[in-house]
């Protein structure tokens, strides 16, 4: 049993829905623990060919848990730190894991959630779907999740869209190499069914190979270091005075102190 999460098996297919509707999936300790335990047992499974990563209600994921982050804001280096290590090896395991895994996003996918999205292998998204990495707007860094977004649509454009906050359409999304495929919210789950078949058509070993080979090639896995420079960076930058400002400002509902009128 799980508190924030359910578990669908259709044949060789297993969906891992994250089940906090009321808060649009947002990241808590709970969802990111039972989540990277979930991740594990079932890409290790025998019988499991495909692992698919959904979200319960109107949306994806809405990034951070609001009390989580006012937890995080108020703790230590050393607990930030251990924190930003969770949520780093979540998305090492949905990268790393030896068979497929597809991101089914629908709504909203915020902050870590593009970073959820970016770690699958594949990412299939309704018309309607959006991302955005809003960090910056809070006085943050889109830390653990920037090695899987800069390698699903590349440095430049990942640097532009950390640093401006905008929102990504579906459509520009998959322009830009974030999403594999677009398709009608009515028509999502057939065509990610019609993906998961020809998924499981692959002998599982050669699949096994071929992520290992693009992890050679560059194109897979960041360097363990690299991981652990993105866990320290963000324990620091929670931890500086201008995130403590735009977490305070956001929670009392004001705009943070940089922001600037239009025209100034």
């Amino acid at each position: 049993m799980h508190e924030t999460l359910t578990i669908d098996r259709q044949g060789a297919v297993a969906t891992v829905w994250m089940n906090r509707a009321e808060v649009h999936n947002a990241f808590n300790e709970t969802l990111i623990r039972e989540l990277h335990a979930a991740v594990a047992a079932l890409t290790q499974e025998a019988g499991v060919r495909v692992l698919v990563l959904a979200g319960r209600g109107r949306s994806f994921s809405a990034g951070a848990d609001l009390n989580w982050m006012q937890r995080a804001a108020a703790a230590s280096m050393p607990d930030n730190l251990e924190d930003a290590r969770r949520l780093a090896a979540l998305l090492q395991a949905l990268a790393g894991a030896r068979i497929p895994t597809v991101a089914r996003v629908h709504g909203a996918a915020l902050g870590g959630g593009v970073g959820l999205a970016a770690a699958c292998d594949l990412c299939i998204a309704a018309d309607d779907a959006s991302f955005a990495m809003t960090e910056v707007r809070l006085g943050l860094i889109p830390a653990v999740i920037s090695p899987y977004v800069v390698r699903a649509m590349g440095a430049r454009q990942a640097l532009r869209y950390m640093l401006s906050a905008e929102r990504l359409s579906a459509a520009r999304a998959a322009q830009l190499g974030l999403v594999h495929e677009v398709v009608p919210p009515g028509e999502l789950d057939e065509r990610l069914q019609a993906l998961c078949a020809a998924l499981c058509a692959g002998g599982p070993q050669s699949q096994a190979a071929v992520k290992r080979l693009l992890t050679a090639l560059g194109g897979g896995l960041p360097d363990p270091a690299v991981i652990e420079h993105t866990a320290q960076a963000i324990a620091a930058q929670r931890a500086a005075p201008e995130a403590q400002a735009g977490l305070a400002a956001f929670f009392a509902r004001q705009p943070p102190p940089w922001t600037l009128p239009p025209g100034a």
